[in-house]
């Protein structure tokens, strides 16, 4: 079965005119646009959750790693307190 071309679309879209009439067309392709744009979006919703899951799935296969041992931080060196006549400015 082949496609119709291009005078066969234009008796199709004349016998859907005079079906439906010129009033009812805008409507008609207004919630056909709706329908497409919801199947779109749940479609995609769906490959996002089928993703999220095979993600979640993919990181409860491999076991988890042991947490790596805390290693206290050396200690750090004392620091020099300046004397008082060492924070003083010299006069010249």
């Amino acid at each position: 079965m082949r496609f119709p071309q291009g005078a066969e679309w234009l008796i199709i879209l004349v016998l859907i005119l005079l079906l439906f009439g010129a009033k009812r067309l805008p409507d008609m392709a207004r919630s056909l646009g709706r329908s497409a744009r919801i199947l779109k979006s749940e479609t995609k919703g769906l490959r996002d959750d089928e993703n999220a899951d095979a993600q979640g799935a993919d990181q409860q296969a491999l076991p988890a790693a042991p947490p790596a041992p805390a290693t206290p931080a050396p200690p750090a060196p004392p620091v020099a307190q300046a004397t008082e006549e060492q924070t003083k400015p010299t006069a010249s």
